[in-house]
């Protein structure tokens, strides 16, 4: 039996003229263009010199053929490595001093800037840009479409993506065939998506979410998806009256909901709004539920492990939790000094085990055993908790808590409540150092229209809901605050912004 992702996917198509990629533009992609397209695609890789197990390092914009590119990386054996499109050439120049691909596609703009570090690495260069036009798509074009998918085991590597590498150097995190399957079908299932779904695919793919939960779950559906080059809320909301599914970060819902457009008419043909890569505010749930009727469903995972929790799609989706652990998933939560598990309720590590856990990080043995337990549990980094229901609570990443004078202290308890002050838009809670405390507790707000607020006033609200030592030392007010691609903020940079705070 071949493991490929791609024989698996070939395996559920069940009507090869049903569309599974549709553009703004109008054009269709049958699943029985797909299979042909990474065919041609496949062979154009295999004549480039690309060999089973060699990396294909991808830095291009959103296209059809750049998922096409994916699927035929995979179909020729190979390890599909995509890049964040605004890394600059210097990050380029590590990620593929580090992967050593064999093959790099790049945007023909781009190609005079990166052609030296590739050649540096022995990378072979191609070219692919926005409308799917390079020299890739042109010797795609004249390669056979029958292609021989190569034999591929569970174990086999898939794809290679690195971590954002707020602290240190970006870690390359080994995906196998077995994860990417194993993960699109539990997801299929949780989420009861079926052949008539069309999603509303605004999502980046150089990333987890946009690559592997909502390209793999629909094409694994036989499903359709509506190309969008990047999130549009004018266009979102044309398409809601034909598309049943959305896939966003947070700030996707934030944006949607400051528009009059959105109500429960014209939301009404949708059935699932999902949320991930960053915590979604209980308030936005609750704003979000009140003007269509629908609940955000929000969800639990990493670049490491794919998705490890949801919440239900049939059953309670609670504000403020990522919900259960996914069928064939394992969650617990451990003391991060001693790694013995702890009782329910109680705070600490959360670690998970599956056949969606990551194979270890790329050339970094010592960093890969001291993450992935030889029991198979990964310990993600996040702190959290799960309830007398199961549902698992995320208080915050293990290096954002906040030990002051000797008391920990978990941001997002905190974030929470100056978040519901009014006049607040949102906040984040960091720890800086304090010749007194060790770390002082220090809020960034954003306000919300006309500053009226001022930082004795949210210190004054404060008192009585927190305790003492939980309180903010000092508030900053801040026009917005610093995220990545995937909407997540980024507490690193304001840490360093503001890291000579308490020292005058």
């Amino acid at each position: 039996m071949n493991d490929n992702l791609f024989d698996i996917l070939a395996s559920s198509i069940s009507d090869e003229g049903a569309t599974a990629i549709e553009t703004l533009d109008g054009a269709r992609i049958s699943y029985g263009d797909l299979v042909s397209r990474t065919g041609r695609m496949a062979n154009a890789l295999v004549a480039l010199g690309v060999k089973p197990d060699d990396r294909v390092a991808v830095q291009v914009e959103k296209s059809v053929e750049a998922i096409i590119l994916y699927l035929a990386t995979l179909r020729a054996g190979a390890v599909f490595l995509p890049l964040n499109t605004g890394y600059t050439a210097a990050e380029i120049a590590y990620f593929i001093g580090d992967a050593e691909p064999s093959l790099f596609v790049c945007d023909p703009a781009r190609a005079a800037d990166l052609t030296q570090a590739a050649a540096q690495a022995g990378a072979r260069v191609v070219t692919l840009d926005t409308k799917g036009k390079g020299s890739l798509t042109d010797a795609a074009a004249s390669a056979p479409s029958g292609f021989d998918t190569i034999l591929r085991e569970k174990d086999d590597l898939a794809a290679l993506l690195y971590t954002s590498g707020t602290t240190g150097r970006s870690k390359g995190a080994m995906l196998t065939h077995g994860n990417l399957v194993s993960n699109a079908l539990s997801l299929r299932a949780a989420w009861r998506y079926t052949a008539r779904d069309v999603l509303i695919h605004a999502l980046p793919i150089f990333h987890t979410h946009g690559l592997f939960v909502a390209t793999n779950v629909t094409l694994f559906s036989g499903a359709s998806m509506i190309l969008l080059p990047k999130f549009d809320p004018a266009r979102v909301f044309d398409l809601m009256a034909r598309a049943t599914v959305l896939m966003g970060v947070p700030t996707f819902y934030v944006r949607l909901l400051e528009a009059d457009k959105l109500t429960a008419e014209a939301t009404a043909p949708m059935r699932l709004f999902v949320s991930g890569s960053a915590p979604l505010l209980a308030e936005t749930h609750r704003a979000w539920h009140a003007r269509t009727g629908h609940a955000i469903l929000e969800r639990y995972g990493m670049t490491e492990t794919n998705m490890n929790t949801s919440n239900p799609y049939d059953g309670a989706r609670v504000a403020g939790t990522v919900g259960l652990p996914l069928p064939g998933t394992e969650v617990i939560v451990t003391d991060p000094e001693t790694g013995a598990a702890l009782p329910q309720g109680e705070i600490g590590m959360i670690e998970v085990r599956g056949a969606n856990v990551f194979k270890g990080y790329w050339r970094m043995p010592e960093k890969t055993a001291a993450e992935l337990r030889a029991n198979g549990f990964f310990i993600t980094g996040d702190l959290g908790r799960i309830d007398d229901t199961g549902y698992v609570h995320i208080i915050g990443r293990g290096k954002d808590l906040i030990i002051t004078g000797g008391y920990n202290v978990y941001p997002k308890e905190i974030e929470a409540e100056i978040d519901e002050i009014p006049g607040v838009l949102e906040s984040a809670v960091i720890g800086l150092a304090h010749k007194d405390f060790g770390e002082a507790v220090t809020a960034v707000v954003v306000l919300t229209g006309a500053p009226s607020l001022t930082e004795a006033a949210i210190v004054a609200a404060l008192e009585g809901r927190l305790a003492r030592f939980k309180q903010p030392k000092r508030v900053i007010f801040v026009q917005e605050l610093p995220r990545n691609t995937m909407g997540k903020v980024q507490k690193n940079l304001l840490r360093a912004q503001y890291a000579g705070l308490y020292h005058n």
